[in-house]
């Protein structure tokens, strides 16, 4: 299978494990930002080119996971904070991953 890698440490498809945990610290991190999941899902396309399918799945797996934190976290009316923070969390846990 030929595919292009769009991340420099981490790909979907020569660590699927690593890649999955990545994209669900980055998902944590969105939350601690008081993002919303269409946030979130547009925040990583942008600035992590994770595919909006990828993000939405593992967004799935950890509200299955973690009910209650999810009903009480949808229950907060909260202001997000900027993209870009998101993209410096980003580059910060790729950084640490080296």
């Amino acid at each position: 299978m030929h595919h292009t890698h769009q991340h420099p440490l981490l790909c979907l498809y020569c660590h699927p494990h690593s890649y999955i945990r990545m994209v669900q610290h980055l998902i944590e991190r969105c939350l601690l930002l008081h993002m919303s999941q269409e946030q979130c899902i547009k925040a990583l396309e942008e600035h992590a080119s994770i595919t909006p399918l990828v993000t939405l799945t593992v967004w799935k797996e950890l509200q299955k996971e973690n009910e209650d934190f999810f009903r009480a976290y949808y229950s907060q009316n909260f202001s997000p904070m900027p993209i870009n923070e998101v993209f410096k969390l980003h580059q910060d846990y790729q950084q640490g991953n080296k």
